[in-house]
């Protein structure tokens, strides 16, 4: 399953037929029924199809996609999740991330065993305490359509709105995530348990949300642009901005450790609400 990932995020579009080639160029002696249960286990299949990460539910509503011709010039316009797998030396997990379209700036995270709807709605519980977004964009997967899940979005009047079935670029900026994570991240540091992942996964997403700059960005980070926070990695720039998405305004010089900063900006501001850091 490991060379299968590899290749499958080398070429998104392979279905079972290029997948068994390309394996069977790697010297593995295998047939078309057997990658296509492998590829079905791991939770992928090429991109015009339907993700089995993203297997719909009968009975749940679908909503209609509304991003389409949208402008999207500010963080928390709009949001989207997703779900992809992350192989382990033993075995695999799954990885849930919701991020800010605008900023890229991934929100909050999960990581499961199973695919089921509970750690979907735990990565949701935790971007909710730090914005609410207009716009909350995801795949037709029963994760997604859940009652559990969607709920919470119809408490808080989000504008729900769902990719067309196997339009896997309805979602775009999440799939070039999970892209330069795996290449990044997860593939050279080949974790051996869910323990190890989560852990290492934790270091990277905070490099990427605070150090790695963005070209699509104007070489900024992702939490430059979400909060309006200027950062040179070990030092934060003192800069005051508005931010009403944290509720609050950043009026303090500061000289700390980047990751430090990073986690207890977010500790307080899920704290404060509409007070003064």
């Amino acid at each position: 399953m490991k060379n299968l990932d590899e290749q499958h995020t080398k070429m998104p579009f392979y279905g079972v037929i290029k997948m068994t080639k390309a394996m069977r160029d790697r010297g593995f002696a295998v047939g078309k029924d057997h990658i296509r249960t492998l590829l079905r286990k791991m939770g992928i299949v090429a991109i015009f199809a339907k993700p089995y990460t993203s297997k719909a539910h009968p009975e749940n509503k679908i909503f209609p996609y509304l991003l389409k011709d949208l402008e999207v010039t500010r963080p928390n316009q709009v949001w989207s999740a997703d779900i992809t797998y992350i192989r382990l030396e033993y075995g695999f997990v799954y990885l849930v991330a919701i991020i800010d379209w605008y900023s890229r700036y991934i929100i909050s995270w999960r990581l499961s065993n199973t695919l089921t709807v509970d750690f979907c709605a735990e990565a949701l519980d935790e971007a909710l305490m730090l914005a609410t977004p207009e716009f909350f964009n995801t795949d037709q997967g029963s994760q997604f359509t859940s009652q559990e899940f969607i709920g919470r979005l119809v408490d808080k009047k989000i504008n729900i709105s769902m990719d067309g079935r196997g339009r896997v670029f309805d979602n775009i900026f999440i799939e070039r995530f999970w892209r330069s994570m795996k290449y990044e991240n997860v593939y050279p540091n080949n974790y051996r348990n869910i323990a190890e992942a989560k852990e290492g996964l934790k270091k990277y997403f905070t490099l990427y949300n605070v150090e790695r700059y963005h070209e699509s960005l104007d070489y900024k980070t992702p939490w430059e642009v979400y909060s309006g926070i200027q950062i040179n990695k070990e030092v934060i720039i003192p800069k005051i901005v508005p931010c009403s998405d944290l509720g609050a305004a950043i009026k303090t010089p500061c000289s700390v450790n980047a990751e430090e900063f990073f986690s207890d900006i977010l500790l307080e501001s899920r704290k404060i609400g509409e007070n003064e850091l």
